[in-house]
C-alpha cells in the first residue's frame, strides 16, 4: 500500500481497494449515493431524479466483485445524482477526485487530469462557500488538496498560492502533517522554477 500527495492509495492487490464500493448504487432504480449525501433534498430535486435517473434505468447488480469500469460507472452516475440533487461542492469534490484515481489506476492520463481540474474547481467552491463546515476536511487539509490538484494539472502558480497560504496562516494549526506537506510541496516548485530560468 502506497500513498500520493492527493491520498490516493495505491493497492497491491486492486480487489482491496474502497474506493471499487465507495458509491452504493440500487440494482432496481438506479438510485446512488454515497455516506456524504446529504438526506436533505431540495425541491424538485427528487422529481428530477426520477425522471433522468430512475425512468431510464435498466436493473443492473452493483452488488458484488466490482472491476474497474462498472466503479467508473457508479462514480459517474452518483456524480450525476448529485448534480441533480445540489449535493455540496465538497461531496462532488470527493466523487470527481476518486473518479481521476480510478482512470489513474487504468494509465489514462487525459482523463485523470481532466477528472482532476474538475475536482479541483469543486474544491475550490467549496472553500469560498464553506460548504465543507462539519465534514471531516478542515480549512488547512482543503487548502493542501486545492494546491496539490494544481499542481498535478500543471498549474504551478495556483498550486504555490495555495501551498503558501497554508504555511503562513496555518502554520501553528493541528495538521502539522498537511502543514509539512504543503511546505515541502512549495519548495518545491520554488526549486522547480529556479531551474527554469
Amino acid at each position: 500500500m502506497k500513498k500520493c500527495g492527493d491520498f490516493f492509495t495505491h493497492y497491491e492487490n486492486e480487489d482491496l481497494n474502497p474506493t471499487l464500493y465507495h458509491v452504493n448504487v440500487c440494482p432496481h432504480c438506479g438510485f446512488s449515493a454515497t455516506e456524504d449525501f446529504s438526506p436533505y433534498f431540495a425541491p424538485k430535486s427528487l422529481d428530477y431524479i426520477k425522471e433522468k435517473v430512475c425512468s431510464q434505468w435498466n436493473m443492473q447488480n452493483y452488488g458484488e466483485k466490482r472491476g474497474i469500469e462498472q466503479t467508473i460507472n457508479s462514480h459517474k452516475l452518483a456524480i450525476y445524482r448529485a448534480s441533480l440533487k445540489k449535493e455540496k461542492h465538497i461531496t462532488i469534490a470527493g466523487l470527481l477526485l476518486r473518479l481521476a484515481w480510478l482512470y489513474r489506476i487504468k494509465e489514462q492520463m487525459e482523463k485523470e487530469h481532466r477528472f482532476l481540474a474538475y475536482a479541483r474547481q469543486e474544491y475550490i467552491e467549496s472553500y469560498s462557500t464553506d460548504d465543507f463546515r462539519g465534514t471531516q476536511m478542515g480549512t488547512v487539509r482543503i487548502l493542501y488538496i486545492i494546491g496539490e490538484l494544481s499542481k498535478r494539472i500543471g498549474d504551478e502558480k495556483q498550486a504555490a498560492l495555495y501551498f503558501s497560504k497554508i504555511i503562513q496562516k496555518h502554520a501553528q494549526s493541528g495538521d502539522q502533517k498537511i502543514v509539512e506537506m504543503a511546505s515541502e510541496r512549495w519548495c518545491e516548485i520554488r526549486e522547480q522554477q529556479k531551474t527554469a530560468m
